[in-house]
């Protein structure tokens, strides 16, 4: 099953909702919207998936360590501040702040969305930035390779090749989700190449 960074639907000719996609520890996960990304409204789709970075802390997890070690900060700094020492003050509340940006970049560079929609006519992959700028890709399906080491590791990057234009997707997915899309988009394209013409 999909895990932490990514959910996808089955082929839509017998699709459901999948509610158990996401992991155990809690990771959110979105539907994926048959009508965007480039692919028509009523065209189906084969293969419909949503990839997104996999942030293990939750918001109130984030504020409960803050206010932890702001604390501990706070308590560590005012010893030193009662023994004269307040420039040791302020690097405790720096260390604060460092912490409290860390924390927020990590969360930001978390809305990267990436969708991969596989139709007849098309495989369409849309890139959304945290900064919601949005790129778009368009491939032809028939001669498309899904190009992954066997078995992935840590730097085995997911490729999408046809024509001369590659394309990486999902660099931000563990290897063992890299291979679960790409078997999963495989799977697809034998299905799409095989299908006997409507």
């Amino acid at each position: 099953m999909p895990q932490r960074g990514a959910r996808y639907s089955r082929p839509m000719s017998d699709a459901r909702p999948d509610h158990t996609a996401g992991n155990h520890n809690g990771a959110g996960t979105q539907p994926a919207a048959a009508n965007r990304g480039g692919a028509p409204a009523r065209e189906p789709l084969l293969f419909d998936a949503v990839l997104y970075p996999h942030r293990s802390l939750s918001p109130v997890g984030f504020w409960l360590i803050m206010g932890g070690v702001a604390s501990v900060s706070f308590v560590a700094g005012m010893a030193f501040l009662l023994r004269g020492a307040w420039p040791i003050f302020g690097f405790f509340g720096l260390d604060v702040l460092l912490m409290y940006w860390a924390f927020k970049a990590s969360y930001r560079s978390g809305r990267l969305r990436e969708t991969i929609r596989l139709s007849r006519e098309a495989l369409v992959i849309e890139r959304i930035q945290p900064s919601g700028r949005r790129q778009s890709w368009r491939f032809q399906p028939h001669w498309l390779r899904v190009e992954l080491d066997d078995p992935p590791e840590h730097g085995s990057q997911l490729t999408l090749r046809s024509h001369g234009k590659a394309l990486t997707v999902g660099s931000f997915l563990t290897p063992e989700e890299r291979a679960e899309v790409a078997v999963a988009l495989r799977r697809a394209l034998v299905e799409l190449r095989t299908a006997r013409p409507l």
